[in-house]
């Protein structure tokens, strides 16, 4: 484990109700700390062949460090749009500048007794090669949708992931 501190505890989020309206702003270690509803944002990344990102997250992380996750994505800063936080944390997390923008497919309130944030899901066709950051991203690799379900009784998952991409599952039922 690394004797370097978590990532990201002093970035600004805006604080919002169960309506997703901003109320106020707090720092992201606040918001953790005080279970303060924020927003965020999870992109399934594909390469060209349809494969799906999938990654474990590094022990630095702030929340779920050490898990495995098939979303790049994470919180929503300060006055940011979803849209521009899902470009945004693609880019850094994939190592890919100029992706496409990532489509928009739904959105949820994700809570548990621990944490609290409206989280908007996308997805995104990554034709590069990726370069993940070292910072974020531990290990990865794409994955079939096959290969994936077969991995999710075999390795520990980020709980916020899992319950996404089951939403995704759903959704893609019925649209």
């Amino acid at each position: 484990m690394s004797d370097l501190p978590p990532l990201s505890a002093d970035e600004l989020l805006d604080i919002v109700d169960d309506q997703d309206r901003v109320v106020r702003q707090a720092r992201r270690s606040e918001a953790y700390a005080a279970r303060l509803r924020h927003r965020c944002v999870f992109v399934l990344a594909r390469d060209a062949t349809g494969r799906i990102f999938v990654h474990r997250r590094t022990a630095r992380k702030l929340v779920f460090p050490s898990l495995h996750d098939m979303f790049v994505g994470g919180v929503v800063g300060a006055g940011e749009s979803y849209d521009d936080a899902a470009l945004r944390e693609a880019e850094e997390e994939l190592g890919v500048p100029g992706l496409p923008a990532p489509v928009p497919l739904f959105k949820f309130l994700y809570e548990t007794s621990e944490h609290t944030w409206w989280s908007s899901v996308y997805e995104v066709r990554c034709p590069q090669t990726v370069t993940p950051q070292a910072e974020e991203v531990a290990w990865h690799a794409f994955l079939t949708e096959e290969e994936l379900q077969q991995r999710l009784t075999e390795w520990a998952w980020v709980p916020d992931g899992l319950e996404a991409y089951r939403r995704l599952l759903a959704w893609r039922v019925t649209n």
